[in-house]
């Protein structure tokens, strides 16, 4: 009898030291094409045939070919899909629980963190307008007299006045919260599934959206991608903001309708945006956001990218999952928990993998 396989969708073979556990486990190991990976191309079938006779899959972020239905449905023995990363909006996890089929996400310090900083980066550069600074000193101005408070940046004893919201306050939100604490601005989140007890050891202050909306300076988005964080920023939504406010995207491009904020942005009624995801990637020659200059700060969804970091605690933590699902147990790390007591009929208390 051949062995069970796991296949794993990564652009690069992953480190051998992780994966021998499981070969040791009696897997056979496979891995997905380059190619899967590359924006505006369909692969789907060449997945699903890949993921045929598979009982485990996992890997990074692969939104060009997504885990549809149609691969799940081909994968009959297919019992989990663990991710390296957080989100997991490469994979119909609708259809993966109506299958019972485990999704799990890895939401690690060493990812969690490198977006929090790159979040802090970017809502530095925009209220110390370090971009329109960088193209005048390029363009051969310096302190031109016309420029009237243009390149004034908000105080750095304090901010005063300025308000920070937070949208989502998980893992990434709560540390912007913590790293925004040195700088004395007040900070204000919005999160209808955190505790109460999150806000207060956040250092935050919990608001509904629309206050969140009407009273932050800056408006930094933190949430993965559900049917209720879909288009959450709207032209509705902006209508509430203030004029001056800025909107920073470090979660997932179609948190908010891009269109939408370009419009507004254009139009003055949002002075700009920070964006690192986008509704479609890589961003299109053709985006609204490429026309409105150093009004926008542009990032190619990087923000969890750090020097030493990687994706390894991920992919540690996405074996952990597989292993355990395929030993008959639940993940720590499930993500459709719904899913749960349909696996269990399928497959929990196994006792191989075969």
């Amino acid at each position: 009898m051949s062995k069970p396989k796991a296949l794993i969708f990564a652009p690069r073979e992953e480190p051998a030291d992780i994966l021998a556990s499981l070969r040791d486990a009696g897997l056979d190991l496979t891995f997905g094409e380059k190619a899967w990976q590359l924006p505006r191309n369909d692969h789907e079938a060449e997945l699903a045939a890949a993921a045929r006779d598979t009982v485990a899959m996992m890997g990074t972020s692969i939104r060009h070919t997504p885990i549809t239905r149609r691969v799940m449905e081909e994968a009959q023995r297919l019992r989990i899909v663990a991710k390296y990363t957080v989100g997991v909006d490469d994979i119909d996890t609708d259809a993966a629980t109506d299958l019972g089929i485990l999704v799990c996400h890895a939401p690690t310090e060493s990812n969690c963190f490198g977006v929090a900083e790159s979040t802090m980066a970017m809502i530095l550069a925009m209220l110390k307008k370090v971009v329109e600074r960088d193209k005048d000193v390029r363009a051969g101005k310096w302190r031109e007299p016309h420029h009237g408070t243009t390149f004034l940046g908000a105080r750095a004893d304090g901010y005063a006045g300025v308000t920070i919201g937070i949208v989502g306050l998980g893992r990434i939100g709560t540390r912007v919260a913590q790293l925004l604490a040195p700088w004395r601005v007040r900070v204000i989140a919005y999160d209808p599934h955190a505790e109460p007890a999150r806000f207060l050891l956040a250092g935050v202050k919990p608001v509904d959206y629309e206050t969140l909306l009407r009273e932050s300076d800056v408006v930094s988005f933190h949430v993965v991608l559900t049917k209720e964080t879909r288009f959450m920023l709207r032209d509705e939504q902006i209508a509430l903001m203030k004029k001056s406010a800025t909107v920073i995207n470090t979660a997932r491009g179609k948190v908010i309708e891009e269109a939408a904020v370009a419009r507004a942005i254009a139009e003055g009624r949002l002075r700009g945006a920070a964006i690192d995801a986008f509704e479609e990637e890589p961003l299109p020659t053709d985006s609204p956001l490429l026309t409105l200059g150093d009004k926008v700060l542009l990032s190619p969804h990087s923000a969890s990218f750090n020097e030493g970091g990687e994706l390894r605690p991920g992919i540690q933590w996405a074996v952990r999952s597989v292993l355990s699902a395929l030993a008959g147990n639940v993940p720590d790390n499930v993500y459709n928990k719904e899913v749960i007591p349909r696996w269990r009929e399928r497959f929990g208390g196994a006792a191989a993998i075969g």
